[in-house]
């Protein structure tokens, strides 16, 4: 984290992660290379950085696409994900080289525009075996520098964090468009049983770990609920739903609560004021204070108590937040029971 934007944030963890990262790929290019060397002695430079890149890009999509299911399977896999977005971008540097290298080859020469070439120089959309595959990898290679060119917190912040959420899911139809990129061009002319084992096994193994993660997140939650169900907690409300520095009021099992969000956090106490019975959860947090909205008195969220020198003391609750729902425990503490608030977790 940074109070300041800069143009790239590298601490040593991330320099240590992008070392590694690229001499990983420096390795598989040069292996690759050595081994289309020795079956293809005649295979020129041009074809060999087409395919080496190519290939390269496109395991990495299938490793940064991994990432996400599998940090939520195993918080071992965590440290891949915060270093992420340097993976994503370093895989449209790939891709970028791969797309121009091929524009440059099969284009470059053409009367025509080169980029219009890509478009226009094969229209036969109905022909499987002839399929202009090149449109499809030009459009991913257009998503991808979109998600490259806003991954900065910049565009995080500036562009909302549900836009930027929605740009960057992305990358689903971007690898979808890669997927039959590979099936309707490469896979045409090396139409080896191997090769489509292996692009299924990629695509049915990214597809197997969203949806195994997404049960077993499912299931987990399930669980954390009837854990807390079973401790006497009770769902009120999303998080979102509370306005900050005021309240969300909630009736159970006969107790008045004021469940109340500030600085980020989330604290409970009983909603009838000491002074005349008036409603806290009417109120709104002021100077650290939850001021009652009918005579100014005020109490710590945390406890319940008024700041010094005065004595009022409301009852506390335990509150926990799940999956952006906060839940209540509706037995009260005694008055002026200090209660550890929830911090907010940050999407």
């Amino acid at each position: 984290m940074s109070a300041n934007y800069t143009a790239i944030l590298w601490n040593q963890q991330k320099k240590l992660y992008d070392r590694y990262m690229w001499l990983g790929i420096g390795l598989f290019m040069l292996v690759y290379a050595v081994f289309q060397l020795w079956l293809q002695p005649s295979i020129t430079f041009e074809t060999l950085i087409i395919r080496a890149t190519a290939l390269a890009a496109f395991v990495l999509l299938h490793l940064i696409l991994a990432i996400g299911p599998l940090s939520r399977i195993n918080p071992a896999f965590l440290p891949l994900l915060y270093n992420r977005r340097h993976a994503g971008v370093s895989m449209f540097i790939l891709a970028l080289i791969h797309g121009a290298f091929c524009i440059i080859q099969f284009h470059a020469l053409s009367d025509t525009n080169p980029l219009i070439s890509v478009f226009i120089s094969n229209p036969k959309y109905l022909e499987t075996s002839q399929f202009p595959f090149q449109t499809l990898g030009f459009l991913a290679l257009m998503i991808l520098f979109l998600m490259a060119a806003t991954s900065h917190d910049f565009w995080l912040s500036n562009l909302s964090p549900a836009i930027w959420k929605v740009l960057h899911m992305g990358v689903y139809v971007a690898y979808a468009l890669i997927v039959l990129h590979v099936a309707t061009g490469a896979f045409q002319y090396e139409n080896h049983p191997f090769n489509w084992i292996l692009l299924f096994i990629g695509f049915w193994g990214i597809s197997g770990l969203h949806v195994y993660a997404g049960f077993s997140e499912r299931y987990k939650l399930n669980t954390h609920k009837n854990i807390l169900a079973e401790n006497g907690f009770y769902q009120v409300c999303r998080v979102n739903e509370i306005e900050n520095t005021c309240a969300k009021t909630a009736f159970i099992n006969g107790e008045n609560i004021a469940i109340f969000k500030y600085d980020g956090k989330i604290s409970a106490i009983h909603n009838v004021c000491k002074h005349q019975m008036g409603p806290l959860g009417e109120g709104r947090i002021v100077d650290g204070c939850i001021t009652c909205p009918w005579h100014g008195y005020q109490y710590l969220p945390h406890n319940g108590q008024s700041p010094p020198p005065f004595t009022e003391k409301v009852k506390t609750y335990d509150v926990k937040i799940l999956e952006g729902y906060v839940w209540v425990n509706p037995v009260p503490k005694e008055e002026g029971t200090f209660v550890e608030p929830v911090i907010i977790e940050k999407a």
